[in-house]
């Protein structure tokens, strides 16, 4: 991969611009400067879609922030580094993940925390060191998210934020890692770290769904996953699971300000916990590689989980083929509940009902 040409220099290529809160994304030309000190340049490949996306699209209050360059799920290639960069060379196969992962600090060298203190995750619209690396071509800032920002053919990201990851596996799977599936198995995994033989709940789910966790746990059960990001529904989760020792972990992002209703008698008296799991607790740069060997030995089915794959031109045809399929006011049906015992982390995959993958234009050259 010669990028001589465009090492150090601005690039101009296009990115589907969100402009105003719920409007349909703009495809235009963009100039994406240079990596500084610390950070890589990459041509994304594949990008899968997430309903956070589609979340800050709509959100009209702050931390929305417009004009802006969504995207967070993606694997690409580095085109060049910045300064002092040595843990990646131009080529290699990279997925660039949302929350920061320095492996010093001392939250990323212990085994009790995926959450970096040198580059702790926030809802910024700019990269770590307040800037942004996107203008339109008026000159116009553009505004980053999640520190990726993928739904544009070229994007700058920090070190902290990318994994070096095997090119054996194809980029239409390997993207499903950098958000989606690998929270999922992570919370499972990592944070709930659930036993064969486990009664475990996804949710959402209505009233009538909660009746039917207690009668078909016997009380309760020993796991709920809360995966749509609504407040409603992890109070529902928390008083579905068991007493005396039942965990529901929190994965969905709800909107910035949601408040959860508990009663502290209910705490103090149930015995319940719950927890919150960023990226399903997993460690960006140590873990992912060891679930993309799970799914290089087969172990894990990636396959199954793409329902489409949709060109980077017709990026709006995807989000709607996404709030199609995943409304989040659909979710209170009790079809979307799924009560069952563990035998393997394979279950939390079932929660990903809609996963549309976004092919940019030298997508075939990496199959």
């Amino acid at each position: 991969m010669d990028n001589s040409a465009t090492s150090g220099k601005p690039i101009r290529c296009r990115a589907a611009i969100a402009r105003k809160a719920g409007d349909p994304l703009v495809i235009e030309e963009v100039i994406v400067a240079p990596p500084r000190a610390g950070e890589v340049r990459i041509k994304i490949i594949c990008s899968s879609l997430c309903y956070s996306d589609i979340t800050f699209l709509k959100l009209k209050d702050p931390p929305a922030c417009f004009p802006r360059i969504l995207g967070h799920e993606s694997v690409g290639v580095v085109e060049s580094v910045g300064d002092g960069v040595t843990e990646f060379v131009e080529g290699d196969t990279v997925i660039p993940i949302f929350l920061p992962d320095c492996a010093e600090c001392r939250d990323c060298t212990s085994k009790k925390s995926n959450l970096c203190s040198t580059f702790p995750f926030k809802l910024s619209p700019w990269m770590h060191d307040g800037s942004s690396r996107f203008t339109d071509l008026k000159g116009e800032t553009l505004y980053h998210f999640l520190f990726v920002s993928s739904f544009a053919e070229y994007t700058v990201v920090h070190t902290a934020n990318v994994t070096k990851i095997d090119p054996v596996i194809p980029p239409n799977r390997a993207c499903l890692l950098s958000c989606g599936v690998s929270t999922g198995v992570g919370a499972a995994w990592r944070s709930a770290n659930v036993e064969a033989g486990s009664t475990v709940a996804i949710f959402g789910l209505g009233s009538i769904g909660l009746a039917i966790i207690n009668e078909m746990t016997g009380g309760g059960a020993d796991y709920c996953f809360e995966c749509v990001g609504k407040s409603s529904l992890v109070e529902e989760a928390y008083a579905s699971s068991r007493k005396g020792w039942g965990k529901t972990v929190v994965l969905g992002v709800d909107k910035p300000g949601a408040q959860l209703t508990l009663s502290s008698f209910e705490v103090l008296h149930t015995g319940r916990a719950l927890l919150g799991a960023l990226f399903g607790g997993l460690k960006p740069k140590s873990d992912v590689p060891i679930l993309i060997k799970r799914y290089i030995d087969k172990e894990l089915e990636l396959d199954k989980f793409v329902t489409h794959e949709v060109s980077f031109d017709d990026i709006n045809k995807a989000i709607d083929l996404l709030l199609e399929g995943k409304e989040p006011e659909m979710c209170d049906l009790d079809g979307q509940m799924i009560v069952l015992n563990s035998s393997d982390l394979s279950f939390l995959y079932l929660s990903l009902a809609i996963n549309i993958i976004l092919c940019f234009s030298d997508y075939a050259l990496f199959k």
